[in-house]
């Protein structure tokens, strides 16, 4: 096929943290790969570029097919889904990598599948591999011959030197040898398979489905819409198999504690989802809760930026005791293609997307709960939104601690020079963004919020925070070789 290239993501959605991608694995079902499509529907939000499926029917052995755009758009056509038989698949929603939007070829979209000596084998990756570049350089070295741009393809490869004789055993191997994040959905002729790396970084969780059907996902919200059960999370460096409707648990990495990403309780992760046995939605209004404590304000009104600050708004209006209202109307149908943003569309800003309820706010001390501050771009499209709108004030109240350091361990983050909290201070950001006033929550804050009465334990955190922290959990040794600087130690 083709390289195809996706057109450019809208002018107006580049100032949100994107996580790159969402997993999803079924097998015991009847025509598994409809399955996948839901599931991947369900997922949608964690990657809206492409997506692939990869099924497997023992009289037709393994079938693919990957697409640019929607879920909805692609593999709900019929005669798509019947070259995808069988009652085991998998498939992978993404965005593109930081710094190549819109050059992203159909040989970079997952699942990869892989032809070996013991039968073929697929894998969709969440993640990021921190030292993808060294083992390119190594395989290429050694005689592979790459057919994407994508990190992921290595463990295709590490896994085809193996020397071992079952899919596993290979992957395990393979697994060894990466660094970074990583939750892994695979498939052979027989089995599922789900993979965390040893710090827990990416979600993964298992499904049952029925009395012989399993579920791999990156999130429970997508095991709801397949009517399956949570069983329970895949815990950090474990490896499952599921064949024959039973799961072997396999725990082929060194011990090590769990560093699960914060960053999927603030934004990532859809509310209707459980994370570490919590509600996200719950955690989200405690956040709001922390935040009104952290930093109250006098004011009329508290209006969430929809849709992600919508839990946290609802929390803060109940601990301050101001009054909540939907100061601003998201545009539910607006695409991210919409029309081609010529000058006077680009001007209209985020318009487009958002518009003030006039009515709400005119003449009201406004306090906008939003769950992040990035490049800073939208945040002041909005507050001249409503000043224009006649609000009296503008208080920003962010319901995550600045974010001031790049993610890499899959998530789509800006370089760090363009992180308005890398550069600025509170006070800085706030005279940048011209509001009246402009309070993150606090690391410890953001902790209590997530479950953590004591807050964060600086000498051993509970999860990755390096957005905020500057601390990498695993060293970032491609981006270290490029010249990236890591944080000094205190």
């Amino acid at each position: 096929m083709a390289d195809a290239q996706m057109p450019p993501a809208h002018p107006f959605d580049d100032d949100k943290l994107k996580e790159e991608c969402g997993v999803f694995g079924v097998v015991g079902v009847t025509d598994a790969a409809n399955f996948v499509a839901l599931g991947l529907h369900a997922l949608q939000h964690r990657g809206q570029e492409a997506g692939g499926i990869v099924s497997y029917h023992p009289d037709h052995g393994f079938n693919s097919a990957r697409r640019f755009g929607y879920v909805r758009d692609n593999f709900t056509k019929q005669s798509l889904m019947e070259t995808l038989p069988g009652d085991l698949a998998i498939g992978h929603v993404r965005y593109s990598t930081a710094g190549s939007k819109g050059q992203t070829a159909i040989r970079d979209v997952q699942p990869f599948f892989g032809e070996f000596s013991m039968g073929g084998a697929a894998i969709a990756h969440n993640g990021n591999i921190t030292n993808a570049d060294a083992l390119r350089r190594e395989l290429i070295e050694r005689g592979s011959i790459f057919q994407s741009s994508s990190d992921s393809e290595c463990i295709i490869h590490l896994m085809a030197r193996s020397l071992q004789r079952r899919v596993p055993e290979r992957m395990q191997d393979a697994l060894r040898r990466v660094e970074g994040a990583f939750s892994v959905v695979a498939m052979t002729r027989t089995k599922l398979i789900g993979v965390r790396d040893p710090l827990g970084v990416r979600p993964l969780v298992l499904g049952k489905i029925g009395d012989e059907g399993y579920a791999l996902s990156s999130e429970t919200c997508a095991l709801d819409i397949i009517g399956a059960e949570l069983v329970r999370e895949v815990e950090p460096g474990e490896m499952v198999v599921i064949e024959g409707g039973k799961v072997h648990s396999h725990r082929p990495f060194a011990p090590a504690g769990s560093r699960f990403c914060i960053f999927e309780h603030v934004y990532f992760s859809r509310p209707d989802s459980i994370l570490g046995g919590r509600s996200v939605y719950e955690t989200r209004r405690q956040i709001g809760v922390e935040l009104a404590r952290e930093a109250p304000v006098e004011a009329d009104l508290v209006c969430p930026v929809p849709d992600s600050g919508t839990p946290a708004a609802i929390g803060f209006a109940h601990e301050s005791g101001i009054p909540y209202g939907m100061g601003i109307i998201r545009n539910q149908y607006m695409g991210r293609t919409f029309i081609e943003p010529t000058e006077q569309i680009r001007n209209m800003g985020v318009r487009l997307k958002l518009n003030v309820n006039r009515a709400l706010i005119e003449g009201k001390r406004v306090i906008l709960v939003d769950d992040s501050v990035v490049r800073g771009t939208t945040s002041r499209k909005i507050k001249e939104m409503i000043l224009d709108a006649g609000a009296k004030e503008v208080h920003f109240r962010i319901a995550s601690p600045p974010t001031a350091w790049p993610c890499f361990y899959g998530v789509d983050t800006p370089q760090r020079e363009k992180l308005l909290a890398a550069t600025m201070s509170e006070d800085e950001m706030r005279d940048h963004l011209a509001v009246d006033s402009l309070k993150f929550i606090s690391l410890d804050g953001l902790y209590r919020a997530v479950g953590e009465a004591e807050g964060r334990n600086k000498a051993c955190p509970q999860y990755c925070d390096a957005c905020f922290s500057g601390e990498y959990p695993v060293t970032p040794a491609d981006m270290i070789e490029k010249g990236f600087e890591m944080k000094a130690a205190e």
